[in-house]
């Protein structure tokens, strides 16, 4: 990424403060990068931005190219003139300014999205059309997914109609004039989610700020990817999964970890040239400046699951593209700065291709104190990691640091005493101090979660894998970056070399 010694904080945009429900592109977006950049930081990481589905995952969306249509700024629409401020204001998004309701985002948000569209005369729009032409690849497929999907009254894409969803040439003709409007209105929706973005984006770079940007390996099976290009995956001449994607029993899950994703038939990709994943890599870098790519691991070797399985007991491994993919993407857009999630159990192959590929990969401070873990707790503790890292006190799958300390058991909590020296300071401080441990280590680049700064407990934790419903749904609250602790980083950032 850079010979520089850099730090970061990790904060979805879900989770920035906004006055209509969720974070968004709006002021307060603007805002955080200035605190930012008080607080002498360089990066600001967030989670996938695509549009979610059931259960509200950034790492199950309905495309890997579309953008979320929640994180347009309704403020912004209202500075436009397509909405009024008291239309907005009526809307019911929740009383609760610390958590994101997404059944009353998902009933509110888009009725006055599709006032915005019908005033927005945006086919006037030259700016729009030039978006329609540039984002053709990916844009005409998405929007004919998503009005198709409205028409079948939310249904995934397997349970639709047979010859659409199979996209027989009579189909995809007839729902193309059907719906035309609500085709555009997609396609509306996106054109101001990458027009809003695109503005934050350059004036987060103009402050000094770079965007650490983050992909699942995987995409979901009800997605305008798999619907539109069921040949890149494995999948039966009906289109329905042969296997699914997960990962197998350990310490951590006695069944193991079921996603459901549909796994990729890499013979085709490699028969291709790998041409799909250089346009979602490349699509990525006109959003990103570093790319954080999930379950590194996948690449080298791949959990595969029979498809309709209840848990990932009776799955296996098979090969992966490995380094194919990446000299491919190299050859093809340049070096990148990427960043290899390689977390979970790491075989010698693994770190081979890690290895190969010159990225950076992960070091999280929690997993280093796991007496459950006797294979690579060591390679996480901060006196083994290499320069060419990247250490997280923990991510957005992992307790927050207060919680963490608190829930783990005497021995771990010992074992992180003795590590730091520290046998008298209380919880709050030994949390401090580990975010320090982190700051120091030799690791390029340090990144925390907004969390693990403010001290916060488990209410506060973004997601816990495998359970449904309480999950993605925490916010930042006004005022809570206070100047008080925008000092405190800044000095921190100094006294370990990061500004």
């Amino acid at each position: 990424m850079s010979d520089k010694r850099k730090c970061g904080i990790l904060l979805p945009v879900s989770s920035l403060p906004s006055k209509y429900g969720i974070g968004c592109f709006g002021k307060a977006a603007y805002e955080f990068v200035d605190n930012l950049v008080k607080s002498g930081q360089s990066l600001w990481q967030i989670l996938p931005l695509g549009p979610t589905s059931y259960g509200d995952s950034p790492y199950q969306s309905f495309s890997t190219f579309a953008g979320n249509p929640y994180f347009i700024s309704l403020e912004n629409l209202i500075e436009e003139g397509v909405l009024t401020k008291a239309e907005c204001d009526e809307a019911d998004f929740g009383g609760n300014p610390a958590k994101v309701d997404y059944a009353r985002l998902y009933k509110k948000r888009f009725p006055l999205l599709r006032k915005a569209y019908e005033r927005s005369r945006i086919t006037e729009n030259p700016e729009f059309i030039n978006f329609e032409k540039e984002q053709q690849y990916w844009l005409s497929d998405y929007a004919l997914f998503m009005a198709v999907k409205g028409r079948f009254a939310g249904l995934p894409w397997s349970e639709w109609a047979q010859d659409i969803r199979l996209r027989q040439q009579n189909a995809l003709d007839y729902y193309r004039e059907e719906l035309y409007f609500d085709i555009e209105f997609q396609k509306y929706m996106q054109f101001k989610f990458y027009e809003q973005w695109r503005k934050l984006k350059a004036y987060a770079n103009e402050k000094g700020i770079q965007i650490i940007g983050d992909i699942p390996i995987y995409v979901a099976m009800d997605s305008a990817d798999t619907w539109a290009s069921p040949e890149l995956f494995k999948l039966d001449e009906n289109n329905c999964p042969i296997q699914a994607a997960g990962c197998p029993p350990d310490a951590f899950s006695k069944t193991g970890q079921l996603w459901g994703n549909p796994l990729y038939n890499w013979e085709i990709h490699k028969r291709t040239g790998f041409d799909w994943w250089v346009k979602r890599i490349a699509h990525c870098f006109t959003m990103y400046d570093v790319l954080r790519i999930d379950h590194f691991r996948g690449f080298d070797e791949y959990y595969a699951i029979p498809y309709g399985d209840t848990t990932a007991e009776n799955g296996w491994w098979e090969k992966g593209p490995g380094m194919d993919l990446f000299r491919t993407i190299s050859g093809r857009l340049g070096e990148r700065s990427i960043i290899a999630e390689d977390l979970g159990y790491m075989t010698d192959s693994v770190k081979q291709l890690v290895y190969d590929s010159g990225y950076p990969n992960m070091r999280v401070l929690e997993f280093a104190f796991d007496e459950r873990d006797t294979g690579n707790a060591c390679d996480y503790l901060p006196h083994n990691y290499p320069k060419n890292c990247v250490v997280y006190t923990g991510t957005h799958d992992n307790e927050t640091l207060r919680a963490w300390f608190q829930n783990i058991t005497p021995r771990e909590r010992k074992m992180v005493r003795n590590y730091l020296h520290n046998f008298h300071s209380d919880d709050k401080e030994i949390c401090r101090d580990l975010i320090c441990l982190a700051l120091r280590s030799v690791a390029d680049t340090c990144m925390v979660p907004m969390q693990d700064y403010l001290g916060l407990d488990d209410k506060a934790r973004m997601n816990q894998p495998s359970t449904l419903g309480k999950n993605w749904k925490w916010r930042l609250r006004e005022g809570e970056f206070s100047k008080e602790l925008q000092e405190e980083l800044c000095g921190l950032a100094r006294i370990y070399g990061r500004k």
